[in-house]
């Protein structure tokens, strides 16, 4: 039976990659989405969908509205996956980088090879809505004198040449992508996982100390804060709420450690417990 997995984008996509390195050995049935919204909406019409989605990036930082879109739409995180971000240069077989004139591509892998292209002044960078969808439309359109920027995998679905392998000027260029699915989906993924990775989210009151009322007692009971994310509330001028990532061994204490901070905390919502990535 395959696995369905919604990403936002198409085969090829850094998304793609990621949910099938999760999913290794398993058959993967991809459903493209044009937007990270439609990717939880299709969740939530088939609960046998699950979801991939980027959070956060080592050079672009948090991808902030996924945050909100995962705390709104009820999912729980299951799992997640880093990848290492590659970016190659690819076209329409037969050419070589003097035939191109346009090199099309988000507005974020462009800038993440803002040296490559900074070396061929003939070369203008376009942006465009995604690295593969950007190269199935040369493919699909047969476009000359064009170039897009993806991955390999992009390129071998495509049928797409290889122009420049490894163009991104940060070689430390990882993404970290959640596994997403509904509660009961994700209780049954991960019940037999080792879990010792949880993500929350609370508000806090207007006080002085209260965010470090919060790690004292988190400290007190081992467990590490990995990551905190501030967002404004909306309607609430200058209150926010704080995506937090808890790392720990001890399932027990980390339980504690929740029953001791919510008395402090407002409107504490656990947003997955599941196994970190290696």
């Amino acid at each position: 039976m395959k696995r369905k997995v919604a990403i936002q984008g198409v085969a090829g996509s850094f998304h793609d990659i990621a949910a099938r390195n999760y999913f290794e050995g398993e058959e993967i049935e991809v459903i493209a989405c044009d937007t990270f919204k439609d990717v939880f909406q299709t969740i939530k019409k088939d609960n046998s969908i699950v979801g991939a989605v980027a959070i956060e990036n080592t050079i672009a930082g948090s991808l902030l509205p996924n945050h909100n879109l995962l705390k709104d739409s009820g999912m729980r995180i299951m799992g997640e996956t880093r990848l290492r971000i590659e970016h190659n240069l690819v076209c329409m077989p037969n050419q070589t980088i003097n035939d191109v004139a346009d090199v099309y591509s988000h507005p974020i892998a462009l800038m993440q090879c803002e040296d490559f292209l900074a070396g061929y002044p003939h070369l203008k960078a376009v942006e465009s809505d995604d690295t593969a969808s950007s190269a199935k439309r040369i493919a699909e359109n047969k476009i000359m004198g064009r170039a897009a920027i993806c991955s390999k995998l992009a390129a071998q679905i495509y049928g797409l040449q290889v122009l420049a392998e490894g163009i991104e000027t940060n070689k430390r260029n990882f993404t970290r992508f959640l596994i997403v699915g509904d509660p009961w989906t994700a209780e049954e993924h991960t019940k037999n996982k080792h879990v010792n990775k949880s993500s929350v989210v609370f508000a806090l009151p207007h006080e002085e100390g209260s965010l470090a009322k919060v790690l004292s007692i988190l400290s007190y009971y081992h467990v590490n804060l990995s990551k905190i994310q501030s967002l404004p509330i909306l309607g609430r001028e200058w209150e926010y709420l704080f995506y937090v990532n808890l790392n720990f061994e001890n399932y027990m204490a980390y339980v504690q450690s929740l029953d001791a901070i919510r008395p402090f905390t407002r409107d504490l919502r656990i947003l997955g417990e599941y196994q970190a990535c290696e």
